[in-house]
């Protein structure tokens, strides 16, 4: 093919490059000239047109365009008529895509003037739905060109979409005192809606304790009437060895993958009962947003091979868009000033509990527990430690001196636990992504423990609840997220972050942490027990 300008007398059998007047008709780009048209346009005064000469064994881009479209072969594809030197291939069925990628590489790489683009790998796709189109960007491409394309598609299959075959699911949802029915409803209602795109239909529900022997049981009798096992966890799995990929082991079943390349949906469990596959939601299911939850569900009702390999290859493309409930970029925040993560220490009550003596000054081995839980603070990762002091305030800072923490005065705390918590978190840095709440009279929790739970705080980008716990039941400290520190504003009386952490408001990740977390010493027998004594 030649393209150029040539004298208008010269254009017949040529395709006009451009839209062009001639008189009071409008040739459009690509339009055949005839001896009429050349004519016309003469008359009109125009002298000379950009077009494209056909050479021999040149082929139009709309007949190269079909040529390339039906030399592919694809399964559930309708190939739509050429236009524009385009083709269109949509989806016959909803389902999920498949493309071998290494054919369409090579097919651009013949020639740039024909070219296939595709949706990506694996997506999910609604009936109808364009899921490639062949575009030949010139306005002829040789016919030698074509063929050799063609030869390369004869190889196998192109591309397809997998059509969702309908699957009876058993959901199971493990509770925790502190899950709320109407959360477990939500789950179920958001679980549905995703399924219905595919047909699929939840047959049954169990709601059982959070423990590996129930959830073992329940997984097992799922598995026994049903295509597919979704369960949702009331804790995050934070180990192999956690509760839903032991429950799965202990069913009988093999636990296939854990943890996956794609956020939100870094905790999910894929394993199988028998041929029944069974598939731990991370938290991020519970919403209705995209995850990396959804792209191993599609597959499995699509009847796509997923297997441990290919949950590894999807970290490319695996960094999904924010979802309302976190409004930070997952990036994690500049830290000029040390971890992104610092410590509120509560230290301003009045042990009310132990009929008079000061709790916070009680002697644990020569040094006062309020020193003593400092000291455990500024020996983890976290950066300030704000203490805040209300009650015996003079003592409280006498007992703290030499330690490099930051001390804010509450005059309100005798209102309750909330004006401390507010006055700590007023005090954090600019640059703080998370705080680190800790409470003074808890003697057995370690630096090492603190350490956990920021690593935790950090491996979540930084926007999820961290809470400690002892034997699955949860406890403190905690770690509340920037995005949060907001509604501690609204708190009011005795109340600390329990009713925030539950809100549902972010993902919360529970790490065990042993019996410190548990471990305060609000009444005198629970102070002998930890092995402190009263100073009055």
């Amino acid at each position: 093919m030649r393209f150029g300008p040539v004298p208008v007398t010269q254009a017949q059998g040529t395709l006009l490059a451009h839209a062009t007047s001639a008189g009071n008709r409008r040739l459009k780009k690509g339009y055949l000239l005839t001896g009429e048209d050349v004519a016309a346009l003469a008359d009109s005064g125009v002298s000379t047109v950009v077009v494209a000469s056909l050479d021999d064994g040149d082929l139009v881009e709309d007949e190269a365009a079909r040529r390339i479209a039906a030399a592919l072969r694809t399964r559930n594809v309708e190939v739509k008529a050429p236009a524009t030197g385009r083709v269109n291939l949509h989806a016959a069925a909803a389902g999920v895509f498949t493309v071998d990628r290494a054919l369409i590489d090579a097919i651009n790489a013949v020639d740039p003037s024909i070219t296939i683009a595709t949706v990506a790998e694996h997506a999910a796709v609604g009936a109808g739905q364009m899921v490639a189109t062949v575009k030949i960007i010139p306005f002829a491409v040789g016919a030698g060109l074509v063929d050799g394309i063609a030869a390369l598609c004869a190889g196998g299959e192109a591309l397809a979409v997998a059509p969702y075959r309908p699957k009876r699911v058993g959901l199971v949802q493990t509770v925790l005192p502190v899950v709320k029915a109407s959360v477990l409803d939500k789950t179920r209602r958001v679980t549905e809606t995703r399924l219905a795109r595919s047909g699929s239909q939840v047959t049954v529900e169990k709601r059982t304790a959070h423990d590996e022997a129930d959830l073992a049981d329940a997984i097992r009798t799922m598995a026994a009437g049903n295509d597919l096992v979704l369960v949702f966890g009331a804790s995050a799995v934070s180990d192999a060895g956690d509760v839903i990929p032991a429950a799965i082991r202990r069913a009988g079943g093999t636990v296939e993958r854990f943890g996956m390349p794609v956020d939100p949906g870094n905790l999910l469990v894929l394993g199988r009962v028998g041929d029944v596959p069974v598939l731990g939601a991370p938290g991020c299911a519970r919403s209705p947003k995209e995850n990396g939850f959804d792209w191993i569900l599609d597959r499995l009702v699509a009847g796509v091979a997923v297997d441990a390999a290919a949950i590894a290859g999807m970290g490319v493309g695996g960094l999904l868009m924010e979802i309302p409930t976190r409004p930070q970029p997952r990036e994690r925040p500049a830290r000029p000033h040390g971890p992104a993560v610092h410590a509120v220490l509560l230290g301003a009550g009045r042990s009310s509990r132990m009929g008079g003596p000061n709790k916070l000054m009680a002697d644990f081995e020569g040094e006062p527990l309020l020193r003593r839980t400092a000291r455990q603070v500024l020996a983890s990762r976290v950066g300030w430690t704000v203490v805040v002091l209300g009650h015996q305030a003079d003592r409280a800072t006498a007992a703290l001196e030499g330690l490099d923490v930051r001390i804010v005065a509450n005059p309100d705390y005798a209102s309750g636990l909330s004006s401390s918590l507010k006055a700590g978190i007023a005090a954090l840095p600019t640059e703080a992504a998370g705080a680190l709440v800790v409470l003074g009279d808890m003697p057995g929790v370690t630096a090492e423990d603190l350490d956990r739970l920021v690593a935790a705080f950090e491996t979540a980008g930084g926007l999820s609840i961290v809470r400690a716990t002892f034997d699955g039941k949860r406890g403190n400290p905690v770690i509340l997220p920037r995005s949060l520190f907001a509604a501690v504003g609204g708190l009011s009386g005795d109340t600390g972050a329990r009713h925030i952490v539950e809100s549902g408001a972010a993902e919360i990740v529970d790490v065990e942490i042993g019996a410190g977390a548990f471990l305060d010493v609000d009444t005198p027998e629970a102070m002998r027990a930890a092995g402190g004594v009263l100073q009055g």
